[in-house]
């Protein structure tokens, strides 16, 4: 595979970014594309559902909940959740 310049790189990125702000919001047709649109919004969907969930699990711990039970509740090990929202939630 071929590996670009960093010019060629800074060329696209710069042909990019004036056609970006080019781009009118109005003129964008999702209809054309219509799978992306769902992906766009399952994404959202994702992002929103994580943080509910860093939250809940956050009220979990605060609220004295052990490891052991939060897994349970998650459907995993007490580890997986231990290592996956440890940094995020207090105990």
């Amino acid at each position: 595979m071929p590996r670009h310049t960093n010019k060629q790189i800074e060329g696209a990125a710069a042909r990019f970014e004036q056609w970006a702000e080019n781009v009118d919001p109005a003129t964008i047709r999702w209809q054309e594309a219509p799978e992306l649109l769902a992906v766009a919004q399952v994404a959202d969907n994702v992002r929103a559902d994580e943080a509910r969930l860093r939250d809940a699990v956050t009220a979990a711990r605060n609220a004295g909940r052990s490891w052991n039970r939060i897994a349970v509740a998650l459907g995993v090990s007490r580890q997986a959740a231990r290592q996956r929202f440890g940094d995020k939630a207090s105990a």
